[in-house]
């Protein structure tokens, strides 16, 4: 049954103890951050979009994701594809903000070059990846979700879930 590789995983990484405790540490980082930057390529640029809309509406937290078609390939064409959002994030992130980057293999030079940058400037990161342990995001950050899984379906999946879980323990924290 092809819902048996979520389940499974599903059991398998939802009941370890390191997961609450980099939710929790994810949750204070955020708490403690200005603004919220989220980067990603192809569906996990999705996720950003879907992230920085809840992030604002549920929380009132400014947000943004580098995902307006028009900015992309601006910098993209200027810039090239692999420092665009390295570009971007050179214009609107500040000290205090925190970013989100999330890659499926963790190899997208265009997410790792911003990542870098940040790091760069002693920005706080949180990164989200899977496939193989060794992937140059896998930590980057200060805090590190990685997923083994070599499925695209099951580490986005994940991906999100974290994420709705780090805003749904910040609401909640805030009611």
């Amino acid at each position: 049954m092809p819902l048996n590789i979520y389940r499974k995983k599903f059991d398998e990484f939802f009941s370890s103890q390191e997961i609450d405790k980099q939710i929790t540490e994810s949750i204070s980082l955020i708490k403690k951050s200005n603004r919220i930057f989220f980067i990603g390529n192809g569906g996990s640029n999705s996720i950003c979009s879907h992230m920085m809309e809840d992030f604002a509406k549920v929380l009132r937290y400014e947000s943004f994701a580098f995902s307006d078609a028009a900015l992309i390939t601006c910098f993209a064409n200027d810039y090239g594809y692999e420092n665009a959002m390295m570009e971007w994030l050179k214009v609107y992130f500040k000290t205090g903000d925190i970013l989100v980057a999330i890659s499926s293999s963790g190899n997208s030079p265009n997410i790792n070059n911003a990542t870098d940058h940040i790091k760069s400037l002693n920005g706080n990161i949180i990164t989200l990846s899977g496939f193989q342990k060794n992937n140059k995001l896998n930590g980057k950050g200060d805090v590190n979700f990685y997923l083994d899984s070599n499925s695209y379906g099951v580490v986005e999946c994940f991906h999100h879930m974290i994420l709705h879980a780090i805003l749904d323990g910040i609401h909640e924290g805030n009611k």
